[in-house]
């Protein structure tokens, strides 16, 4: 059975290769606020990513794009009926009454609240009904009746936006399912190498942003930690410019120890709300990517 500090080191190994994006299995304990712990190593690697990225031509290009910062998919407003729709969502089991029809454009507008557009290729119905069904199954089912091109409302890290959507007729519900019809913007280059130095209980590379409710002014993230501990703890920097975040482990210690990658929901609390500012992670130096595991 492998020692803490080899199980940490082979969970840094792993995170760096992917990201910062390793699936990792939800502890379930919900989101929770930790008290930042005093990390000099992470405080110079934080300011060193925010000094990198702050002016930067990444971060003028971050503010450019189009990243979403919300679900691609919103349900009915009235889903779901019964426990077996939900099934059947949750399972992706859908059967489609007719054909899907073909985008009578290659682009789409997205529209900002707060001003700006951006012209993106537009997904086409195939590709999304895919994105959200597998197909029919042996159990529950949900029957799409109508397929057509729409908008839908969707929070990104510029502020919401008016993005193209197709909209997906359930039988039984009055209102469509929604599935953005346009993906991400390609990420800039980030300015600064991701870091390389320490120990996994030192830094840690983020899993997900979870989301940013209320104001704007918490921010939710997925952060990993092992079975051997007291779970991960998130430092926050925040500039002008930019918030980065900090992931590391807290209460490590060696000793036999099963070889789990945790996950853990953390909620940090701003000065200010995040706006238009790029959300960080200390360790890879990247934009924090939302979306689940």
């Amino acid at each position: 059975m492998p020692t803490r500090a080899a199980q940490l080191l082979l969970a840094l190994t792993l995170l760096a290769a992917a990201g910062g994006t390793v699936t990792a299995c939800d502890s379930g304990r919900g989101a929770q606020s930790r008290t930042p712990r005093d990390n000099p190593v992470a405080e110079a690697r934080a300011r060193q990513v925010a000094d990198a990225w702050d002016g930067s031509e990444a971060a003028r290009a971050w503010r450019k794009g189009y990243y979403p910062i919300g679900e691609a998919v919103q349900l009915p407003e009235d889903a779901f009926h019964d426990e077996a729709d939900k099934q059947a969502y949750e399972s992706r089991s859908f059967t489609l009454r007719g054909r899907l029809p073909t985008a009578p454009r290659k682009n789409g507008l997205v529209r900002w609240q707060s001003g700006g557009s951006l012209r993106l290729p537009l997904m086409e119905a195939q590709q999304a009904y895919e994105a959200v069904a597998h197909g029919g199954g042996k159990g529950p089912q949900l029957h799409v009746t109508e397929v057509k091109p729409g908008e839908m409302t969707l929070a990104t890290s510029r502020g919401p936006a008016t993005v193209p959507a197709w909209l997906f007729t359930l039988d039984g519900y009055d209102t469509p399912l929604k599935r953005a019809a346009v993906r991400s913007s390609e990420p800039p280059t980030p300015p600064i190498e991701s870091f390389a130095e320490g120990s996994s209980a030192t830094l840690q590379a983020l899993q997900r942003l979870v989301g940013t409710p209320g104001d704007g002014r918490n921010v939710t993230v997925a952060a990993p930690h092992g079975a051997c501990d007291d779970g991960p703890a998130v430092d926050v920097l925040e500039t002008g410019g930019s918030v980065v975040l900090s992931a590391s482990v807290v209460g490590t210690k060696d000793g036999p120890c099963t070889a789990q990658l945790l996950s853990e929901r953390l909620t940090v609390k701003l000065d200010r709300p995040l706006g238009d500012r790029v959300l960080l992670d200390a360790f890879t130096g990247r934009p924090v990517a939302y979306g689940r595991p």
